[in-house]
């Protein structure tokens, strides 16, 4: 994939690291699950469309509650490693290779439609048209995205700066405290249900937090082997200084609308 507004127009492909990610990325915490299911995300008999699914982190999570999930994503190898994690676990979860743009699915299908930490890449008009099309009357699209706080954690600024010394194009750090305005995308289709934002603390061994770095969008997605092992070597020398678990300071977003 490559976007004009990412990273400087640099390529990357979640697919190169389907297996670090299906290892690495089921990274949200119990928290936040407990808060979609209180928001009416996850009801029993519910039909869910998880955009962006990757290896299907959401259905997988939330599969307890009794609905029904199809997970879609536009890599194949994160579908294929999607299936793998379901079928392991016994989880009928529908599954296809598609673009949130353009799923393929009826009109009025949809109870719910969710996307987790990828709606920025969507082309966000194209995707709020089709999201619109595929929800039943007064459905609701769940989006959610889960920040690490660099300005609030020394840990995690340090692990940033490495990054771009490997990667000076990444622009996937920075982050703040979020503010949210409703978007463009919105109008004339979504009013809002809930928006709700919190601060967590999550806990990673090394291995894991190694693991959720490489699989990211500025190192594993994007980088060449060398660079990969490069980077990883040096991580390594400065993640032993820390004690275990790392304690990290993340931010979640939850935005739920339903669909005039």
């Amino acid at each position: 994939m490559k976007l004009n507004y990412i990273d400087n127009g640099n390529e990357f492909d979640f697919g190169k690291v389907s297996d670090e990610y299906a290892k690495y990325r089921d990274i949200y915490p119990k928290s936040m699950y407990d808060k979609l299911i209180s928001f009416g995300i996850g009801k029993q008999g519910q039909n869910i469309l998880d955009l962006g699914s990757g290896t299907a982190v959401l259905p997988i999570n939330l599969y307890h509650t009794g609905a029904n999930f199809t997970a879609t994503d536009i890599s194949e190898n994160q579908i294929v490693y999607g299936q793998k994690l379901a079928q392991q676990r016994n989880m009928d979860i529908n599954f296809k290779v598609c673009s949130a743009e353009n799923t393929g699915f009826e009109n009025n299908h949809f109870d719910v439609v969710t996307a987790v930490q990828c709606f920025h890449y969507f082309d966000s008009e194209k995707a709020a048209k089709e999201i619109h099309r595929v929800l039943k009357s007064n459905g609701l699209f769940c989006k959610i995205f889960m920040d690490w706080l660099p300005y609030e954690d020394e840990k995690i600024f340090e692990m940033e700066q490495l990054v771009l010394k490997y990667n000076p194009h990444w622009k996937g750090g920075g982050f703040k405290q979020y503010q949210y305005s409703f978007p463009e995308w919105a109008k004339n289709r979504f009013d809002i249900d809930t928006i709700h934002s919190y601060n967590a603390v999550l806990s990673f061994t090394k291995e894991q937090w190694l693991g959720r770095i490489k699989s990211c969008r500025g190192v594993g997605a994007s980088l060449s082997p060398e660079k990969i092992q490069a980077f990883e070597n040096e991580y390594k020398n400065i993640l032993a200084k820390y004690d275990e678990p790392l304690k990290l300071l993340h931010q979640i977003h939850i935005e739920i609308y339903f669909a005039k």
